[in-house]
C-alpha cells in the first residue's frame, strides 16, 4: 500500500494536506503537537497496520504543521479551529460514518470534535489523560514557556528538543503558539455525555497529559490500556498498533 497525499482548502482558505491509504472503513488518524501524520502514523507503521485491517486511514497534517498551511496570525486560529478543520474534511470527503483516533494535540483534537457533535463508530484517545483534557492550560503552558525561551527556559532539556523539532520539522514558532492557544477544554459534564465507545492508550511512562484511568473513569464507555514506553515513545511500539487495531476491529 502506498500513502496517498491531498489537499483540500478550509472554509477560511488554509490548504490541508492529508494522504489516504487503504480501502474500506473511513478511520481519521490525528497526530501530536510538533509532529506530523508521518511522523506519528506512518513512520512507525501504525498507519499501515490499521489500513491492513480492511479501513481506508485518512491522515491530515494538522493546521500549522506537516505539509499543511503553517499561517503566523492569530486570525488563523480561533478556538476549537483544528477541531473544524476535521470537520470540514469529513464533509469534503463526503463521510458520515467513520472512526476517530487521536494522539495527544490529535486526542485533544478528537474530544473536541465529540463535544462539538461528532459521533464517531469508536475513538481511540492515546498519550492523553485527563487533566489534558478538562485543563489544557496547563500543557498550554509548558510549551509555551518552551518555545518562548528555549534553552534559556525553566525545562532547558526540553527546551532544545523543542526548538530542534520545529527546526527539523520547519515549523513556525508563532504558528505553534497559535495552534496551542486555539485548545479548548471540555469539562468533566460534558465528556460524562459522551457515550461512543472509546480506548484510552498511553504508555506505562507516560503521565504528560495526567492519568489515562483518569480520563477512562469520566468516559461512561471507556478502556484504559497501557503499552511500553513514554509519550514520545509509545505510539513507536508495535504492541501500540496492535491494541489500536484491536479494539477497532471489535464488533
Amino acid at each position: 500500500m502506498t500513502p496517498e497525499a491531498r489537499r483540500f482548502t478550509a472554509s477560511d482558505g488554509c490548504a490541508i494536506t492529508y494522504v489516504t491509504l487503504g480501502e474500506g472503513r473511513p478511520t481519521l488518524l490525528l497526530h501530536g503537537f510538533l509532529a506530523s501524520a508521518g511522523a506519528n502514523w506512518l513512520a512507525p507503521g501504525v498507519a499501515q497496520k490499521v489500513a491492513s485491517t480492511g479501513r481506508q486511514v485518512i491522515a491530515p497534517d494538522l493546521r500549522g504543521h506537516g505539509n499543511s498551511d503553517k499561517p503566523t496570525s492569530a486570525a488563523a486560529y480561533p478556538s476549537d479551529v483544528l477541531a473544524r478543520d476535521q470537520e470540514e474534511l469529513l464533509a469534503h470527503l463526503g463521510i458520515g460514518s467513520f472512526d476517530l483516533v487521536g494522539y495527544s494535540l490529535g486526542a485533544r483534537t478528537a474530544v473536541r470534535m465529540l463535544a462539538r457533535g461528532a459521533r464517531p463508530s469508536r475513538v481511540v484517545l492515546a498519550g492523553m489523560g485527563d487533566s489534558g483534557i478538562v485543563s489544557v492550560e496547563r500543557r498550554q503552558a509548558f510549551f509555551e514557556e518552551l518555545i518562548r525561551n528555549g534553552s534559556a527556559s525553566r525545562y532547558p532539556e526540553a527546551g532544545r528538543l523543542v526548538h530542534a523539532m520545529m527546526g527539523q520539522s520547519g515549523l513556525a514558532p508563532e504558528a505553534m503558539l497559535h495552534v496551542l492557544a486555539q485548545q479548548v477544554s471540555t469539562p468533566s459534564e460534558v465528556l460524562a455525555g459522551i457515550d461512543v465507545p472509546a480506548l484510552v492508550i498511553s504508555g506505562t511512562q507516560d503521565e504528560d497529559n495526567g492519568s489515562a484511568e483518569g480520563l477512562t473513569a469520566m468516559l461512561p464507555n471507556a478502556i484504559a490500556v497501557r503499552v511500553p514506553g513514554n509519550h514520545m515513545t509509545a505510539f513507536a511500539q508495535p504492541t501500540f498498533a496492535d491494541e489500536l487495531a484491536a479494539f477497532l476491529g471489535r464488533p
